[in-house]
């Protein structure tokens, strides 16, 4: 009996493991980039940690940008909460048992500003300023830390005389500015609101932000860009270290069957990994940096460690940005390379370099300023000079400009090499043929100082056109009078004190001393109209004789002044000063509520002829000698002397300051100027030098590492050549040169590239310029910060050299 078996199917088909969808692709693949770049040995760590640093730095610097704002906020609450608290009131505050008269001093030390306070309490519970315990007592003071250091110093011995206090305690980070802030708080028991000082209940002042001026928030927009592009820059090169070893490690990948996206995606990894280091690397720095803040001083700017916090917002995109920013320049340079199992082919040495779209981002930026220029110009109501700018655009405008200058260079670049040819030493020709050959290189390790050059240039074109709006005429005579000496409270006895000890001084000539304040026209004040208010000088004989012409003078006379040809001056002067009448010595009774402080003028008083005196062009007003009016009526009053002196060194300068300093500390003694600058300006001008000073310092260290970092690309090269015969000598040369040409290059296109940028700008907010020179020492300061980083790293050139750079593995 034959059994059959059951008949066998036929084996199932297996079916193939379904692809990995395309995120678990790309997942791979930059894990396998992150791989090679932290297993790649020796040589992978070396290119990464040059990566790491370039972009380090860069996010050091963007990180200590990021926190300006709350370096302003704190500087600025910290301010307000020394500030009195009824810094604005009209009305005087009564005398309390919780209140405190003050007398603000400010005092010039060898081209330094003390600041400080007289305080005198009026009972046993005072208001402290913040950052102090307790009220220091008469002849006591509590004094900033940079402050007390100055007074324990030999160099601040003559200070230690000037202020005269005995130093009992330190003032704490709370009231103060910044770290470098001379401040002090002394006890005294001679401050009175009759002599300057004013009485408060407490400290502690929120104030509301002033609207900024257009042109100046336009300066800072531009300051910002011009600033951190070049930043930008760099960290979009120093990603790029390592790329022609990277690539050969790419073609290798090929060889095994890795196709070409794989192999973008696993340079991207490694791009990745290197910018993530460089984060990590750039919080390292930040955070060790800003420890030492507070000691450093850049262009007398310096703030407190606690305060440099990075806005979080600004913080996040830093941290999203900087890897990202990192994948895409990889993955936009791999497009210009041909990867293949059996080698790279560079598209730069095959094909020209295409020019259109390189022009697209200087032209979209121009559009956009002169779009901003028109939408201005709409809104600008006649005679306005400084209408809205709105400040976004021209960021933007200003920021496509200065990128498009750095994909222009290397297209010049390329173009300029192209057309030289041979001969010439033979350094020289190393140099031609290694930019003809591959100039992109050299063209991106000088793009970020060609962006800084450009925004230095427009940034120096704003400042010179914009200045005059910024500055005012003080109508001082500087010839006549070189230091001014003013008192806040009005007391010709003061006057008289003052200059019998400075003209004791071998250095002063003259001294002219007088006390001024303002006096009304007593009675109501006529509805929407105003009261009659003119000046009041009181000073000797002699002293008058300066400011008029008297025909006769002796204590006890009164004169009213009038300026030949100003009848409308002089109506006004007659208004208020009517011989007979009365005249209200408090300019501001109807606005306090308080009694008037009448003083008759006397019928006896003559007209004189203004003259021009030190403080300024003739003045119409009252003249009046000392015993004539009772000086402590005056409650607006001050007392001013003119000093004309013999010797103007700095020396002399200090003699008369402690000579005042002995009649009244409170007197404060300036110089005289025929222009008086804007503060706001002021402060943004030395922010652009000291946030520039840093941005440049960050500039030529990448550009150092870049160059480090080419050197080792060639490495091989060099020592072949070496092992040839090559001097080391031309060797260095050849360095030199193929960095000079790029620089030489990118310095004309820089120039180009920031007069335009300056001419749009100024045009935007109407402003003329002239004397373009003047930018030519920028740059100059561009190109020798390449120079002297090409030459620091002729040391690495002599190390990569040697014989043994000839073995490979």
């Amino acid at each position: 009996m034959t059994v059959q078996s059951p008949p066998v199917s036929p084996p199932r088909p297996v079916s193939p493991p379904a692809p990995p969808g395309r995120p678990v692709r790309w997942a791979r693949d930059l894990a396998m980039g992150v791989r090679f770049a932290a297993a790649g040995g020796r040589e992978g760590w070396t290119r990464t940690t040059l990566t790491a640093l370039g972009v380090g730095l860069g996010v050091a610097l963007l990180l200590f940008a990021a926190s300006v704002p709350q370096v302003i906020g704190a500087r600025a609450e910290r301010e307000n909460a020394r500030a009195p608290a009824d810094v604005t009131s009209l009305s005087p505050v009564p005398r309390a048992d919780a209140t405190l008269v003050r007398l603000d001093v400010t005092n010039e030390y060898r081209g330094d500003t003390v600041r400080g306070q007289l305080l005198r309490p009026d009972g046993a519970h005072p208001p402290v300023p913040p950052g102090v315990a307790e009220l220091p007592g008469p002849g006591d003071m509590a004094v900033s830390p940079a402050l007390r250091d100055l007074l324990s110093s030999p160099d601040g011995a003559r200070l230690k005389e000037r202020l005269g206090h005995r130093v009992v305690a330190t003032i704490g980070e709370r009231g103060l500015t910044d770290p470098s802030e001379l401040l002090f708080y002394a006890g005294s028991d001679t401050v009175t609101p009759a002599k300057g000082g004013q009485r408060t209940a407490g400290y502690g002042f929120d104030t509301a932000p002033e609207e900024a001026d257009a042109v100046l928030m336009t300066l800072i927009t531009l300051i910002c860009v011009v600033l951190l592009v070049p930043v930008t820059v760099f960290m979009a090169t120093a990603v790029r270290f390592g790329g022609e070893r990277r690539d050969r490690r790419l073609a290798a990948l090929r060889l095994v069957g890795a196709d070409i996206g794989t192999t973008r995606r696993i340079a991207a990894g490694e791009a990745l990994f290197g910018a993530v280091l460089g984060l990590l690397t750039g919080g390292v720095l930040f955070l060790l940096l800003r420890r030492f803040a507070g000691g450093v001083q850049v262009w007398n700017l310096s703030a407190f460690p606690a305060d440099i916090v990075p806005v979080p917002a600004v913080a996040a995109l830093i941290v999203v940005a900087v890897p990202a920013l990192a994948v895409a320049v990889t993955l936009l340079a791999l497009r210009a390379v041909t990867i293949e199992p059996l080698g790279v082919v560079r598209g730069a040495g095959q094909r020209r370099r295409r020019l259109w779209w390189r022009l697209l981002f200087p032209a979209v930026g121009l559009a956009v300023l002169i779009r901003t220029r028109t939408s201005v110009d709409a809104e600008r109501l006649p005679g306005d000079d400084h209408a809205y700018v709105d400040p976004y655009p021209v960021a933007v405008g200003a920021a496509l400009l200065l990128i498009g200058l750095t994909a222009l260079l290397p297209w010049l670049v390329d173009a300029s090499v192209a057309r030289l040819r041979g001969g010439g030493p033979v350094s020289w020709q190393l140099a031609v043929r290694r930019l003809q050959l591959g100039g992109g290189a050299a063209a991106r390790a000088v793009s970020g100082i060609t962006v800084a050059v450009a925004g230095a240039v427009a940034l120096q074109m704003l400042f010179a056109g914009v200045h005059q709006g910024f500055r005012g005429a003080t109508d001082e005579d500087t010839v006549r009078s070189i230091l001014a000496v003013d008192a806040p409270y009005g007391d010709p006895a003061l006057a008289a004190r003052l200059t019998g000890r400075l003209e004791a001084l071998p250095e002063v000539r003259t001294v002219l001393a007088l006390t001024e304040t303002y006096v009304a026209r007593p009675g109501p004040v006529p509805e929407g109209g105003s009261r009659p208010i003119s000046s009041l000088t009181v000073a000797s004989c002699a002293g008058l004789r300066q400011v008029a012409a008297l025909p006769s003078c002796r204590d006890g006379d009164t004169f009213v002044a009038h300026i030949p040809g100003n009848a409308e001056q002089n109506d006004w002067a007659d208004r208020t000063a009517r011989p007979g009448e009365p005249v209200d010595l408090d300019t501001r009774s109807d606005m306090r509520g308080a009694r008037p402080e009448l003083w008759t003028l006397p019928a006896s008083a003559r007209t004189v002829r203004a003259l021009r005196g030190p403080h300024g062009d003739p003045q119409t007003g009252i003249l009046a000698t000392p015993s004539a009016v009772d000086a402590r009526l005056m409650a607006d009053g001050r007392t001013r002397a003119m000093v004309r002196m013999a010797d103007r060194s700095p020396a002399a300068e200090e003699r008369v300051r402690d000579a005042a300093a002995r009649v009244d500390l409170s007197l404060q003694v300036s110089s005289a100027q025929v222009v008086e600058r804007d503060k706001a300006f002021d402060t943004a001008g030395t922010a652009l030098l000291a946030a520039g000073t840093a941005t440049m310092a960050v500039v030529a260290l990448s550009l150092l590492v870049a160059q480090i970092e080419q050197l080792r690309e060639r490495a091989r090269l060099l020592s072949v050549l070496a092992a040839f015969g090559t001097r080391r000598s031309t060797l260095a040369w050849s360095v030199l040169w193929q960095t000079a040409v790029p620089v030489v290059i990118g310095t004309v296109l820089a120039m180009a590239g920031g007069l335009v940028l300056g001419v749009v700008m100024l045009d935007l907010m109407d402003k003329p310029y002239t004397g373009w020179w003047s930018c030519l020492p920028l740059a100059g300061a561009g190109a020798g910060a390449v120079l002297l980083v090409t030459v620091a790293t002729l040391p690495a050139l002599w190390r990569l050299t040697r014989p043994d750079g000839l073995r490979a593995e």
